[in-house]
């Protein structure tokens, strides 16, 4: 890593651009003054006081009280600690914040909406709450057990659990284990139809729908659009009821 790299990964760590600077000097420096810290950093001397200052409020160095002054960086595992301390309590305060303030579930107008969404932790999370929301049907596509997570399985679980019809549609007989004991039925297609598993799928209530497709577009490993109670879920909802159908047919013959 360069000393840039090295400066940028510390401002979004919380430092200033200069205490950045100052700090990764003084990692080279071992010890020094404002004069030697500025030289090695390109940061006014008058502006390494100030940077120094704060940086020794913040824990992260040590003041030598000497003639000229001199600073010393605390060891790079204590930094560490602090750091991260701090970006996890502004981290908690900010959400804390979030959440005061946030809209419920009930409360979103987002019915008949297309939304789209990137990543799988937020498309997990989106099926996992739409699972929860289910009144009477759940009808969840998962073409492999990996992609059937934790969180998902026990959102599928609690439904079925809860008296809706939970059905579950994979080429992976994994799958069929895991729910042995759970209110959940598990269809095996045949593996012969590829098509039948581009993505992920889910359908609640006939009305709501949600498709996923795995992507190549690094970082993104996943895409996927959903849509609330709405005419265009249900006509979603109504290819995928004759999608599943003509898979057992197939399965069947």
């Amino acid at each position: 890593m360069t000393e840039h790299e090295a400066v940028e990964s510390l401002r979004t760590l919380g430092l200033s651009n200069y205490e950045a600077r100052v700090f990764v000097a003084l990692q080279r420096l071992g010890s020094g003054t404002a004069r030697e810290v500025s030289e090695l950093s390109e940061v006014p001397r008058s502006q390494v006081y100030g940077a120094a200052d704060d940086l020794a409020d913040r824990g992260l160095l040590e003041v030598v009280e000497a003639s000229p002054k001199a600073y010393r960086p605390v060891a790079l595992a204590t930094a560490r600690e602090i750091l991260t301390d701090r970006l996890e309590r502004e981290t908690d305060r900010a959400f804390d914040r979030l959440e005061s303030v946030r809209a419920t579930e009930s409360d979103r107008t987002d019915e008949g909406d297309v939304s789209t969404l990137r990543g799988r932790r937020p498309i997990d999370d989106r099926i996992a709450a739409l699972v929860r929301s289910a009144a009477h049907t759940v009808v969840f596509v998962s073409p492999t057990a990996e992609a059937t997570t934790a969180a998902i399985a026990d959102a599928l679980r609690d439904a079925g659990a809860g008296g809706v019809d939970v059905t579950v549609v994979t080429a992976d007989r994994a799958l069929e284990a895991r729910f042995t004991d759970d209110p959940v039925a598990v269809f095996v297609m045949s593996e012969d139809n590829p098509a039948d598993f581009a993505g992920r799928a889910l359908m609640v209530d006939d009305a709501t729908v949600l498709l996923a497709a795995e992507t190549d577009d690094a970082p993104v490993d996943e895409e996927a659009l959903w849509t609330g109670d709405s005419s265009i879920g249900r006509i979603l909802a109504a290819f995928m009821r004759s999608g599943m159908e003509s898979g057992r047919d197939r399965h069947r013959g």
